[in-house]
């Protein structure tokens, strides 16, 4: 126990060492509470380089105090019959821990398991001890992506099995309860945990494990240091295990397929916010296809990464959300993969950047990322943020030499220079794979930033369309295609902009639902939004939006009445992250809102007549958005802006 970080650990030998500690709490008892407090302090005492206060001393001796009289404290204890079922124990077990401090609902069937199958619960504990075990021999689940847990190996196998990822459904599942009805049967939980057990056979299987793997490798993903989404990697190997058993796809066919998926699900954020209910959709979609040939699943695998990675993404919202000093954004990491797809070398150098972003290098500081607007130079020229200073668009790959050789000369001074060295070929292709604008050594560093961020994308778009089976540049995807991949992180469907089809009569209200749609786009990753398309993907229309628009019924007047309802309420104008379109889709017009991600926070005004004051902040979580406030809105603006 620390009396001075009011924690408990599991004593070992560095806790014994460390003065903090008092390594056997039994001590409160055996030796008494007051010389095992004098012990502590006086070790403290003579630990500390600075004095020890007397009311530092007093606080320590309460909180020793305060844990010595746990022998007094009252426990409620639920003591059961020695007739209990199994099925009893499990079920209190679960609801005593649904207050107070909760498990997930991965904890509780894996305590499920261990009443009806505890070699399925040792075997998950294994595969993960295994992954992190280095002294182990032979055949392991080691690799250089993921330390998998039993509970995230477990979701894989929950999904393979039942096509599920709400765990609190699957729990009754495996209870043996009808959803429908609400009977248990202990014929149907053994029947389900038979299913469990053959999925989670194939996920544990080694031979699967690293097959899926090689997707991310193909991805141009070389180690865990590229990942930010343990859910992105392991919804992935969900679908490619699906692929693989539920649609006899061949390892050839599978594997750029998944390494497509993957790529946009982690570049995007797929899987970041309600990551249950967007894998629970994906799902959904793939099991309405069963019984279809193989071409199908990974045609609508691509259908949905093409509704995800439209021209507007990669145009608009990529570079803004390049737009960031994060050394942990999966933009700058959707760029790196690019740069192995395209065998990109290091800037002035024939090294290839792969090779220093392959596991287990831990590379000099000549294998880092530089400032191409050194710091020093651009302090000399008042730019001292961090945030400006280090944008992702001032930094590349530079020999560390050669860095030196840069010092804190300016671009226009060491760029004749260090480029001069280079045969112009191989100077032309390091600058395009390197995004560097033509010139850019004359610019001035905003100018540079801009540019540059829409040169990465661009090398990203380029790195992507090498995942294609013909090389090809992708397929821009359709309206219908947006519609039928259904609602998700990226895309929404609203009915109408402010016709009410309940009353039948116009209602100014709904605007604010189209506006905070809108803010929450721009708060993450972008979408795309489309009016006259209802939630279940019915299109409607715009016909009744435009008997509000007096005596502009057409699409001028509708896009004129949504610029000015967006830019009356939003704290940012939307003319360069908001594109408007008509499109006509089945026999109907309708509103194609294409909204990109914004560089900065976007807040937007409460609903008229709601008493709400100031300003919202509205994030798009999962398929729906949320508003958030204190602590969560300052902590989700640090992570995705950085």
């Amino acid at each position: 126990m620390s009396s001075c970080r009011k924690t408990f650990e599991v004593t070992d030998a560095a806790i014994e060492r460390d003065p903090a500690f008092i390594p056997d709490i039994t001590a409160l008892w055996s030796d008494g509470y007051r010389p095992t407090s004098r012990r502590f302090i006086n070790r403290l005492r003579e630990a500390r380089d600075e004095e020890l206060t007397d009311e530092e001393a007093d606080e320590l001796d309460a909180r020793i105090n305060r844990v010595h009289d746990l022998r007094d404290f009252p426990f409620q204890v639920v003591e059961l019959g020695a007739a209990a079922l199994e099925d009893q124990v499990a079920e209190i077990f679960v609801r005593i821990n649904s207050e107070g401090v909760k498990l997930n609902q991965a904890d509780f069937i894996l305590t499920l398991m261990s009443v009806h199958w505890e070699k399925g619960r040792r075997q998950l504990e294994a595969f993960s001890r295994a992954a992190v075990d280095p002294s182990l021999r032979g055949p392991t689940s080691r690799n250089p992506y993921i330390d998998p847990s039993p509970d995230q190996m477990l979701r894989v196998a929950v999904a393979l099995a039942f096509g599920r990822a709400r765990l609190q459904h699957v729990y009754n599942i495996l209870r043996g309860k009808q959803l429908d009805t609400g009977a248990f049967s202990e014929a149907r939980r053994q029947e389900q945990f038979g299913r469990l057990a053959e999925a989670q056979e194939k996920v544990l299987d080694l031979t699967n494990w690293f097959e899926f793997l090689k997707c991310l490798g193909v991805a141009g993903f070389r180690s865990r240091r590229m990942i930010t989404s343990d859910n992105a990697l392991l919804f992935s190997y969900a679908l490619w295990l699906i692929g693989r058993f539920k649609f006899d796809l061949d390892l050839r066919s599978l594997r750029p397929a998944i390494a497509r998926w993957f790529f946009m699900a982690h570049t995007t954020g797929r899987y970041t916010s309600s990551p249950e209910s967007q894998l629970e959709s994906d799902l959904g979609r793939i099991s309405d296809l069963e019984g279809s040939d193989e071409t199908a699943f990974i045609a609508e695998l691509d259908r949905i990464v093409n509704a995800n990675f439209t021209n507007d993404y990669w145009e608009i919202t990529l570079p803004n959300r390049l737009d960031t000093s994060s050394s942990r954004s999966p933009a700058l990491f959707a760029y790196l993969a690019a740069l192995n797809l395209l065998d990109a070398e290091v800037l002035f150098s024939d090294v290839r950047i792969r090779e220093l972003l392959d596991p287990g290098v831990n590379a000099p500081r000549s294998m880092e990322r530089h400032h191409l607007f050194p710091k020093n130079y651009l302090a000399r020229h008042n730019l001292t943020g961090t945030r400006q200073v280090n944008a992702i668009a001032n930094m590349a790959f530079l020999d560390w030499a050669e860095n030196g050789a840069i010092s804190d000369s300016g671009p226009a001074e060491y760029w004749p220079v260090m480029s001069g060295r280079l045969p112009a070929e191989r100077l032309k292709r390091q600058a395009e794979l390197h995004a560097l604008p033509v010139g850019w050594e004359q610019l001035d560093y905003a100018t540079f930033l801009e540019r540059r961020r829409h040169l990465i994308a661009r090398v990203v778009r380029n790195g992507f369309a090498t995942l294609r089976a013909d090389g090809g540049p992708q397929t821009e995807a359709t309206v219908e295609d947006i519609i039928d991949a259904g609602e998700s992180q990226t895309i929404e469907f609203k009915s109408t902009l402010r016709w009410n089809l309940h009353t039948q009569q116009p209602d100014p209200k709904l605007e604010h639902v189209i506006v905070k749609t809108v803010c929450g786009f721009l708060n993450a990753e972008g979408g795309t939004l489309l009016i006259g398309v209802d939630d279940a993907g019915k299109v409607l229309g715009l016909a009744d939006d435009f008997r509000t628009l007096g005596s502009k019924p057409n699409t001028d007047g509708y896009e004129l009445t949504l610029r000015q309802v967006l830019d009356s309420n939003l704290s940012a104008p939307t003319a360069a992250n908001v594109r408007i379109r008509f499109p006509v889709v089945r026999g109907e017009q309708i509103c194609q809102v294409a909204v990109a991600a914004a560089g900065r926070p976007v807040f937007a005004t409460p609903a008229k007549g709601s008493g709400a004051g100031g300003s919202e902040f509205w994030v798009r979580t999962g398929n729906a958005t949320k508003l958030l406030h204190g602590e969560d809105m300052v902590r989700y603006q640090e992570e995705h802006w950085g």
